[in-house]
């Protein structure tokens, strides 16, 4: 597929999204304004964010802090850029120093990311501590934050169990004034088998913590939902929700499906015509 053509599948696809994501709010008597859709645009070239960018999108996703802070200056600065996944705490300064600096053989020391918007993985004090310290002595603004929550259990996944959730966002709001508590976020299983239940654990923690904190739910987003299960996520969710689709995937593999049915659909025309050849063949060799 041509660069051009991938590039155009990527605007297609998050249209097809948001039309999506429309439907699934209006089915669930919400107003799609409520749904705030993140392009993740990991291992993604600049060219491609920035054709999505051009169809009118403004919020981006990254997992990963080199890919964040090499893209994020090539871009342009109305874009809301939210970090999305674990990050070590040496790797903490690189995403926030939006101090121009020399680039030498030291990586570390790329420009971080003026216009994040959010860190949405905060899932323990330590990491909250050090984003905190940091955003404070590189004069920044607050930085709003999302607590991560493991509400599938999987001892793989990152987040804090459902039964400390309320303690660590009490940390968070009283005990780090350079970060803004904004919601919860969690990442279901792999296989969407038990997507449901997520999606309720995290709106039962989201309920203890405004009841316990005085939050009015609509003030306290849940990030949940990914490309494969956003629409449930639409669905179960009663106010803000975040959710996260990868660009083009959807779109390349009904591309690829299609064109391996047109590859399938060419291999038995042809074995076709082979075998009336040989039917033909064999009748003229018998006449």
């Amino acid at each position: 597929m041509s660069a051009p053509a991938v590039e155009g599948a990527a605007a297609t696809a998050l249209r097809s999204v948001l039309s999506r994501v429309q439907r699934a709010a209006e089915r669930s008597g919400r107003s799609p304004d409520q749904v705030r859709v993140v392009a993740v645009s990991k291992t993604k070239p600049v060219s491609l964010i920035r054709q999505v960018y051009d169809a009118g999108h403004r919020c981006f996703g990254e997992n990963y802090v080199q890919e964040i802070v090499e893209k994020a200056p090539q871009l342009p600065s109305d874009i809301e850029w939210h970090f999305i996944g674990n990050l070590q705490s040496n790797k903490v300064k690189t995403l926030l120093d939006a101090r121009k600096s020399q680039i030498i053989q030291d990586r570390n020391n790329i420009a971080g990311v003026p216009n994040l918007d959010m860190f949405e993985s905060v899932d323990d004090e330590k990491i909250a501590n050090h984003l905190d310290r940091m955003v404070a002595n590189l004069g920044r603004k607050p930085l709003k934050v999302l607590v991560q929550v493991n509400t599938s259990g999987e001892e793989s996944k990152y987040g804090v169990n459902p039964s400390g959730c309320l303690q660590l966002v009490k940390h968070v709001k009283f005990g780090c004034p350079n970060l803004i508590f904004s919601g919860l976020m969690t990442i279901g299983m792999l296989d969407y088998t038990s997507t449901p239940e997520n999606f309720r654990t995290l709106s039962d923690c989201r309920s203890e913590v405004c009841r316990e904190l005085g939050i009015p739910e609509d003030q306290c987003e849940l990030s949940m939902g990914m490309s494969a299960d956003f629409e449930q996520a639409v669905s179960d969710c009663v106010s803000q929700i975040i959710i996260h689709v990868r660009l083009l995937v959807a779109r390349i593999k009904t591309i690829l499906c299609n064109a391996l049915l047109r590859w399938e659909a060419l291999t038995f025309e042809l074995d076709q015509q082979y075998l009336e050849q040989e039917n033909t063949q064999r009748r003229i060799s018998n006449s």
